[in-house]
């Protein structure tokens, strides 16, 4: 034993390549080892500040003024599970996007550097083994991210946009929307109503916890009152349960509805125009489904319909809806495949959702 510790043999690392010596890597010869990088550090939503946002009333939280926040959920679908990674990959989508370098090739603008500080909550701590206990825990952690006092003087009741999880997860967001801002206007880009009476849709009917899902959320945001009768879909394209019954429901819900094909007709602009008009002076909630694109554009969705929009016609429409008083949002993908298409598209749409709270601050009613 003794004998083979003598002869061991002196093993010599060559210096790394680069770089005068070993030091210089542990930035003691010069070399800035603070420089930040989109691959170092947690993943945060376009490299954005991590807030622990859900913190200890006993803890020093830092304020913000717009908050990015995943809810890792998927047991609520009628298809393809998965995304409760949804979260994870929006962020790992984001990470071409640098704060600092934002600058928009058509504004001339940089929404991370204006008046709002936005940062990364992280995600909701939801369990997957139990839908009511999940999304009470989401209502829950909703409460908490948009009760704290924002970071601007003036306007003091920070935005949340929502990085889901399933479409379910919208139900929990319009519920806290609605304490902070009152009843809202909701414009939902989708391929699917989500207006299906939980009586009617697929499963809703065998219990009262079932009947929560992807597909009846807005039914049941409707019976809570928390949105107005001017709420708007686009998008739509996905067949009906019931051939006239579903439309009337969704007339009853507050919904009117432009289709995927409207779009050839009237154009983006005239997307733009209907949806503007249509939601008026009022609060504005905006939802993304990200199956509003066409596969092509997202595969990765839950409940794939074909003839939908491109991202270029959808990011358009979204930047054409400045102005508006967009005082939530939220943006659900599902698990990704390896070349991130639906996530690449997705975190473009999250950057247009903060541009759009950005360019519009709104004052809570007193």
């Amino acid at each position: 034993m003794v004998l083979a510790m003598t002869t061991a043999r002196e093993i010599t690392f060559p210096p790394t390549s680069g770089f005068a010596s070993d030091q210089a890597v542990f930035g003691q010869a010069g070399i800035d080892i603070t420089t930040g990088s989109a691959f170092a550090g947690l993943t945060t939503y376009a490299n954005l500040p991590h807030v622990h946002c859900l913190a200890g009333e006993e803890e020093d939280v830092e304020k913000y003024d717009i908050a990015i926040l995943g809810a890792p959920f998927d047991t609520a679908v009628t298809a393809r599970p998965g995304a409760r990674f949804g979260p994870g990959g929006i962020r790992a989508g984001s990470r071409r996007i640098a704060p600092e370098a934002a600058w928009d090739i058509y504004t001339g603008e940089n929404v991370f550097l204006d008046w709002a500080k936005v940062v990364d909550c992280g995600d909701a701590p939801l369990t997957f083994l139990d839908n009511t206990v999940a999304l009470k825990q989401l209502d829950a952690s909703h409460k908490i991210v948009s009760g704290r006092v924002a970071n601007s003087s003036k306007y003091r009741t920070p935005r949340i946009i929502t990085l889901g999880g399933d479409h379910t997860t919208t139900l929990s967001a319009l519920r806290s929307t609605y304490r902070r801002w009152g009843e809202v206007s909701v414009i939902h880009f989708d391929s699917h109503i989500d207006t299906w009476d939980p009586k009617v849709l697929a499963g809703g009917g065998i219990s009262h916890y079932a009947g929560l899902n992807h597909g009846t959320f807005l039914h049941i945001a409707h019976e809570e009152g928390l949105i107005r009768n001017n709420s708007i879909h686009a998008g739509i394209r996905a067949p009906m349960v019931r051939p006239k019954g579903d439309l009337k429901n969704d007339v009853r819900c507050g919904f009117e509805m432009v289709k995927a094909r409207d779009i050839d007709r009237i154009g983006a602009s005239g997307v733009i125009e209907r949806l503007k008009r249509r939601v008026a002076d009022s609060k504005v909630y905006i939802s993304v489904d990200i199956d509003v694109l066409d596969p092509a554009f997202a595969p990765a969705t839950g409940t794939a319909e074909v003839g939908g929009w491109t991202t270029r016609e959808l990011l358009s429409i979204l930047d054409g809806l400045s102005g508006l008083q967009v005082v939530g949002a939220d943006v659900a993908p599902i698990y990704d495949n390896p070349g991130e298409t639906t996530v690449l598209a997705a975190a473009e749409v999250v950057h247009a959702l903060v541009r759009l709270m950005v360019h519009q601050p709104v004052e809570t009613a007193e």
